[in-house]
Protein backbone atom coordinates (compact mmCIF):
# COMPACT_ATOMS: atom_id res chain seq x y z
CA UNK A 1 0.00 0.00 0.00
CA UNK A 2 1.65 3.66 -0.64
CA UNK A 3 0.67 7.06 -0.10
CA UNK A 4 -2.65 7.94 -1.96
CA UNK A 5 -1.51 9.99 -4.40
CA UNK A 6 -4.41 12.64 -4.11
CA UNK A 7 -3.17 13.57 -0.56
CA UNK A 8 -0.91 16.10 -2.78
CA UNK A 9 -4.20 18.25 -3.99
CA UNK A 10 -4.84 18.90 -0.18
CA UNK A 11 -0.71 19.25 0.48
CA UNK A 12 -1.10 22.08 -2.20
CA UNK A 13 -4.23 23.80 -0.61
CA UNK A 14 -2.55 23.81 2.91
CA UNK A 15 0.53 25.40 1.39
CA UNK A 16 -1.36 28.28 -1.04
CA UNK A 17 -3.77 28.91 2.06
CA UNK A 18 -0.41 29.68 4.83
CA UNK A 19 1.83 31.41 1.96
CA UNK A 20 -1.50 33.52 1.78
CA UNK A 21 -2.57 34.17 5.31
CA UNK A 22 1.77 34.87 6.25
CA UNK A 23 1.53 37.38 2.67
CA UNK A 24 -1.68 39.41 4.62
CA UNK A 25 -0.35 39.52 7.65
CA UNK A 26 2.96 40.67 7.10
CA UNK A 27 1.43 43.46 4.50
CA UNK A 28 -0.72 44.50 7.30
CA UNK A 29 2.24 44.95 9.79
CA UNK A 30 4.29 46.54 7.80
CA UNK A 31 1.90 49.49 6.35
CA UNK A 32 0.29 49.62 10.11
CA UNK A 33 3.27 51.54 10.68
CA UNK A 34 2.71 54.17 7.85
CA UNK A 35 0.54 56.77 9.37
CA UNK A 36 -1.57 58.66 6.38
CA UNK A 37 -0.68 62.59 6.47
CA UNK A 38 -4.63 63.04 6.69
CA UNK A 39 -4.04 61.39 10.35
CA UNK A 40 -7.93 60.33 9.86
CA UNK A 41 -8.47 56.96 12.03
CA UNK A 42 -9.62 54.18 10.39
CA UNK A 43 -13.09 54.92 12.13
CA UNK A 44 -13.06 58.06 11.03
CA UNK A 45 -12.48 57.53 7.32
CA UNK A 46 -15.33 54.65 7.74
CA UNK A 47 -17.60 57.67 8.59
CA UNK A 48 -17.08 60.06 5.78
CA UNK A 49 -17.00 56.93 3.71
CA UNK A 50 -20.53 56.22 4.84
CA UNK A 51 -21.32 59.69 5.21
CA UNK A 52 -20.34 60.45 1.20
CA UNK A 53 -22.35 57.10 0.57
CA UNK A 54 -25.32 58.74 1.72
CA UNK A 55 -25.35 55.63 4.91
CA UNK A 56 -26.17 57.65 7.92
CA UNK A 57 -27.97 54.28 8.98
CA UNK A 58 -24.60 52.57 9.11
CA UNK A 59 -22.68 52.90 12.72
CA UNK A 60 -19.05 52.03 13.58
CA UNK A 61 -18.10 50.06 15.94
CA UNK A 62 -14.76 48.58 17.71
CA UNK A 63 -14.25 45.23 18.17
CA UNK A 64 -11.46 43.11 20.04
CA UNK A 65 -9.34 40.94 18.00
CA UNK A 66 -6.71 41.24 15.32
CA UNK A 67 -7.95 41.27 11.47
CA UNK A 68 -11.97 40.43 13.03
CA UNK A 69 -13.20 43.50 10.75
CA UNK A 70 -16.13 43.12 9.36
CA UNK A 71 -19.30 44.29 8.28
CA UNK A 72 -23.23 43.01 9.83
CA UNK A 73 -25.66 43.64 7.48
CA UNK A 74 -28.17 42.29 10.58
CA UNK A 75 -26.97 45.06 12.56
CA UNK A 76 -26.19 47.43 10.34
CA UNK A 77 -22.58 48.31 11.76
CA UNK A 78 -18.97 48.15 10.42
CA UNK A 79 -16.85 46.44 13.07
CA UNK A 80 -13.99 47.60 13.24
CA UNK A 81 -11.02 45.74 15.30
CA UNK A 82 -8.04 46.96 17.53
CA UNK A 83 -5.47 47.91 14.97
CA UNK A 84 -8.04 49.54 12.85
CA UNK A 85 -10.20 51.42 14.70
CA UNK A 86 -7.99 53.85 16.39
CA UNK A 87 -5.19 53.71 14.00
CA UNK A 88 -4.13 56.28 11.60
CA UNK A 89 -2.16 54.16 9.58
CA UNK A 90 -3.15 53.50 5.58
CA UNK A 91 -3.59 49.92 6.55
CA UNK A 92 -6.28 50.85 8.87
CA UNK A 93 -8.26 53.48 6.27
CA UNK A 94 -7.90 50.48 3.90
CA UNK A 95 -9.27 48.34 5.61
CA UNK A 96 -11.94 50.38 7.12
CA UNK A 97 -13.33 51.62 4.27
CA UNK A 98 -13.44 48.21 2.44
CA UNK A 99 -15.76 46.92 5.25
CA UNK A 100 -17.73 50.09 4.31
CA UNK A 101 -17.65 48.91 0.92
CA UNK A 102 -19.81 46.24 1.75
CA UNK A 103 -21.97 48.31 3.28
CA UNK A 104 -22.60 50.31 0.33
CA UNK A 105 -23.06 46.71 -1.60
CA UNK A 106 -26.00 45.38 0.88
CA UNK A 107 -27.66 49.48 0.66
CA UNK A 108 -27.90 48.91 -3.25
CA UNK A 109 -28.99 45.18 -3.09
CA UNK A 110 -26.14 44.22 -5.05
CA UNK A 111 -26.45 40.71 -6.07
CA UNK A 112 -23.33 38.39 -5.56
CA UNK A 113 -23.46 39.26 -1.92
CA UNK A 114 -27.55 38.77 -1.12
CA UNK A 115 -26.49 35.55 -2.90
CA UNK A 116 -23.87 34.88 -0.84
CA UNK A 117 -26.33 35.76 2.46
CA UNK A 118 -28.67 33.25 1.23
CA UNK A 119 -25.74 30.70 1.05
CA UNK A 120 -24.30 30.46 4.71
CA UNK A 121 -26.64 28.52 5.71
CA UNK A 122 -26.62 26.03 3.17
CA UNK A 123 -22.83 26.25 3.33
CA UNK A 124 -22.30 25.74 6.53
CA UNK A 125 -24.59 23.04 6.88
CA UNK A 126 -22.34 21.53 3.98
CA UNK A 127 -19.42 21.71 5.87
CA UNK A 128 -20.52 20.46 8.59
CA UNK A 129 -22.09 17.34 7.44
CA UNK A 130 -20.18 16.25 4.03
CA UNK A 131 -17.38 14.63 5.70
CA UNK A 132 -20.06 12.39 8.62
CA UNK A 133 -21.65 11.42 5.50
CA UNK A 134 -18.92 9.97 3.48
CA UNK A 135 -17.37 8.22 6.30
CA UNK A 136 -20.66 6.96 7.15
CA UNK A 137 -21.14 6.33 3.68
CA UNK A 138 -17.87 4.21 3.57
CA UNK A 139 -18.24 2.14 6.93
CA UNK A 140 -21.84 1.29 5.19
CA UNK A 141 -20.33 -0.08 1.70
CA UNK A 142 -20.35 2.66 -0.08
CA UNK A 143 -17.52 1.81 -2.78
CA UNK A 144 -20.28 -0.19 -4.28
CA UNK A 145 -22.97 1.78 -6.80
CA UNK A 146 -26.20 1.14 -5.01
CA UNK A 147 -27.38 1.54 -1.24
CA UNK A 148 -27.31 3.73 1.21
CA UNK A 149 -23.65 3.89 1.51
CA UNK A 150 -23.37 4.85 -1.83
CA UNK A 151 -26.33 7.35 -1.42
CA UNK A 152 -24.19 8.76 1.66
CA UNK A 153 -20.96 9.71 0.10
CA UNK A 154 -22.74 11.49 -3.02
CA UNK A 155 -24.70 14.00 -0.37
CA UNK A 156 -21.78 13.65 1.32
CA UNK A 157 -20.17 15.64 -1.67
CA UNK A 158 -22.91 17.35 -2.69
CA UNK A 159 -23.08 19.43 0.75
CA UNK A 160 -18.94 19.61 0.40
CA UNK A 161 -19.68 21.39 -2.85
CA UNK A 162 -22.15 23.72 -1.76
CA UNK A 163 -19.23 24.96 0.69
CA UNK A 164 -17.00 25.14 -2.41
CA UNK A 165 -19.44 27.06 -3.79
CA UNK A 166 -19.43 29.83 -1.11
CA UNK A 167 -15.90 30.37 -1.18
CA UNK A 168 -15.94 31.04 -4.98
CA UNK A 169 -19.20 33.48 -4.55
CA UNK A 170 -17.17 35.48 -2.03
CA UNK A 171 -14.60 35.97 -4.55
CA UNK A 172 -17.03 38.33 -6.63
CA UNK A 173 -18.07 40.70 -3.28
CA UNK A 174 -14.73 40.77 -1.60
CA UNK A 175 -12.90 42.80 -4.85
CA UNK A 176 -16.16 44.29 -5.47
CA UNK A 177 -15.98 45.72 -1.99
CA UNK A 178 -12.24 46.72 -2.21
CA UNK A 179 -13.03 48.60 -5.35
CA UNK A 180 -15.49 50.42 -3.99
CA UNK A 181 -12.94 51.15 -0.98
CA UNK A 182 -10.34 52.54 -3.38
CA UNK A 183 -12.73 54.84 -5.73
CA UNK A 184 -13.81 56.34 -2.27
CA UNK A 185 -10.36 57.17 -1.48
CA UNK A 186 -9.51 58.81 -4.29
CA UNK A 187 -12.99 60.95 -4.57
CA UNK A 188 -12.17 62.03 -0.97
CA UNK A 189 -8.83 62.34 -0.82
CA UNK A 190 -8.34 61.11 2.58
CA UNK A 191 -5.24 59.59 1.17
CA UNK A 192 -2.07 60.90 -1.21
CA UNK A 193 -1.66 58.86 -4.19
CA UNK A 194 1.42 56.89 -2.83
CA UNK A 195 -0.45 56.12 0.32
CA UNK A 196 -2.76 54.86 -1.71
CA UNK A 197 -0.47 52.16 -3.22
CA UNK A 198 0.26 51.13 -0.41
CA UNK A 199 -3.11 50.29 0.46
CA UNK A 200 -4.36 48.65 -2.68
CA UNK A 201 -1.19 46.25 -1.50
CA UNK A 202 -2.86 45.10 1.91
CA UNK A 203 -6.36 44.76 0.39
CA UNK A 204 -4.83 42.58 -2.57
CA UNK A 205 -3.00 40.78 0.09
CA UNK A 206 -6.33 40.22 2.35
CA UNK A 207 -7.95 39.44 -1.26
CA UNK A 208 -5.70 36.31 -1.86
CA UNK A 209 -6.39 35.04 1.45
CA UNK A 210 -9.91 34.47 0.12
CA UNK A 211 -8.80 32.77 -3.33
CA UNK A 212 -6.29 30.68 -1.41
CA UNK A 213 -9.98 29.54 0.05
CA UNK A 214 -11.69 29.00 -2.78
CA UNK A 215 -8.50 27.01 -4.38
CA UNK A 216 -8.12 24.76 -1.59
CA UNK A 217 -11.77 24.11 -1.50
CA UNK A 218 -11.67 23.12 -5.37
CA UNK A 219 -8.51 21.78 -4.77
CA UNK A 220 -10.48 19.22 -1.89
CA UNK A 221 -13.01 18.63 -3.80
CA UNK A 222 -11.72 17.95 -6.91
CA UNK A 223 -9.56 14.77 -4.51
CA UNK A 224 -13.43 13.14 -3.55
CA UNK A 225 -14.60 13.26 -7.31
CA UNK A 226 -10.96 11.66 -7.70
CA UNK A 227 -11.52 9.02 -5.58
CA UNK A 228 -14.99 7.86 -5.87
CA UNK A 229 -15.21 8.33 -9.11
CA UNK A 230 -12.56 6.68 -10.04
CA UNK A 231 -12.90 3.80 -7.44
CA UNK A 232 -16.83 2.95 -8.67
CA UNK A 233 -15.00 2.94 -12.64
CA UNK A 234 -13.24 0.54 -10.78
Amino acid sequence: MGLDPTYLLVLIGVVICMMASAKVKSTVAKYSGYRSASGLTGAEAAEEMLRRAGLYDVKVRHVSGNLTDHYDPRTKTVNLSDPVYGSASVAAVGIACHECGHAIQHAKAYFPLNFRAALVPVANFGSTLSWPMIILGLVLGGMRTSGIGYFLIEAGIACFALAVLFHLVTLPVEFNASRRAMAMIHETGMLTEQESHATRKVLTAAALTYVASAAAAILQLLRLLIIFGGRRRD
